[in-house]
């Protein structure tokens, strides 16, 4: 059996997927991943898992109906060309042009993974945002009706797409723990005695990043010897934070690192994971510090608020409140022991609920292949 398994990001193929790939390869079926816009060593990365990479272009984000369509035909000429006998394609652009391409290429069976919503169906106002709604909401109506089955990362999404009639009440359907992590790849390091908070991810307002930028220039002025941390990259989408905003952070204090190939520096220097997200499916950067033994501070939103055992391995706080976010990191920067007992109880959580070979099984077999 062939499956293409189709992102939009090469890196997050052997990143993230990893785990999935080597199941599908260890139950013998030949796997050739998919994104544009590879960097150099994709190619090498995603054979190692033993998959072939290929490269197929189409835009990752906007919103341009011309660039899209040329994008979903070249989806649809690579399809033909292979001849898989399933898909499976995670993110949005992915999900929705890579199932039609399916369809219209003859593929039998065709997985979706919804792994997040995204800018369109975070809360929020703007012109933008209001448009991008309105396409998200045809396209996904239109589109996941032609899936074999859907898996989400938590039930908050799957509610809301059966809510907005995305997916039918009789359409296949499933639950995953999000992406997993390798507990192998990612191992408990001590913590380091100083309280060090580190946020990992995009620079996206809809991450929480403004919040968690006040919030830590704030608990910098408080608490001496205090450090903050900011790791991820600015975006091409439109509530991509500014190089000016991000200039002003570091002159508070803030330490930015950039983004980085390998994150478990990062977190080993680090003694708690913040990430104030409005709305994830499930977080990966939340679950790396969990298995690193970090306390995790996040929102009581959907995707983050599975992450997090509220008083047991950290912090739910209501997402857009950078005033609650930083009550909670003064509460942990002031206690060395909570850090400690928080992050072993983190270690315990990943273990249990988010190995990554027991999530690549559980997604393989819901979508039945």
């Amino acid at each position: 059996m062939k499956i293409v398994l189709l992102g939009s990001l090469a890196e997050s193929l052997a990143n993230f997927r990893g785990p999935l790939i080597r199941e599908m390869v260890q139950r013998d079926y030949e796997v050739v991943a998919t994104a544009p816009d590879a960097p150099e060593g994709i190619a090498e990365a995603v054979g190692a898992l033993g998959a072939r990479f290929e490269q197929v272009a189409f835009s990752r984000t906007g919103m341009n109906p011309i660039a899209d369509f040329g994008g979903m035909f070249r989806l649809l000429r690579f399809l033909r060309q292979e001849k898989p006998d399933g898909l499976i394609a995670y993110t949005a652009k992915p999900v929705i042009y890579g199932t039609l391409a399916a369809r219209l290429s003859g593929v039998k069976r065709v997985g979706a993974l919804v792994t997040g919503l995204g800018f369109a169906f975070t809360e929020g106002s703007g012109t933008k945002r209001r448009v991008a709604r309105i396409f998200a909401w045809l396209l996904y109506r239109i589109m996941l009706r032609r899936a074999s089955c859907v898996i989400f990362q938590n039930e908050d999404d799957r509610a809301l797409f059966m809510q907005l009639k995305l997916i039918g009440q009789k359409q296949t359907s499933g639950i995953v723990n999000g992406s997993g992590v390798d507990l192998a790849q990612f191992q408990r390091t001590a913590l380091p005695e100083e309280p060090v908070f580190l946020m990992i991810g995009r620079l996206l307002g809809d991450k929480g990043v403004r919040e968690y930028a006040t919030a830590a220039a704030a608990l910098l002025r408080q608490v001496p010897g205090a450090r903050a941390l900011l790791v991820g990259w600015r975006d091409t989408s439109p509530d991509a934070v500014s190089a000016e905003e991000l200039e002003t952070w570091q002159s508070n204090g803030i330490e930015y690192l950039g983004r980085l190939a390998d994150v478990r520096p990062a977190l080993a220097a680090a003694s708690v994971v913040v990430l104030p997200s409005y709305r994830e499916g499930t977080p990966r950067s939340v679950l790396e510090g969990m298995a690193m033994g970090r306390a995790i501070i996040t929102t009581d939103a959907p995707g983050c608020r599975n992450t997090v055992a509220h008083g047991i391995n950290g912090f739910k706080v209501p997402p857009r409140n950078a005033q609650a976010l930083e009550m909670a990191m003064l509460t942990l920067a002031r206690d060395a022991r909570l850090r400690s007992t928080m992050g072993a109880a983190s270690c315990e959580m990943a273990e249990r609920l988010f190995e990554a070979g027991a999530v690549a099984k559980a997604t393989l077999d819901s979508f039945g292949f």
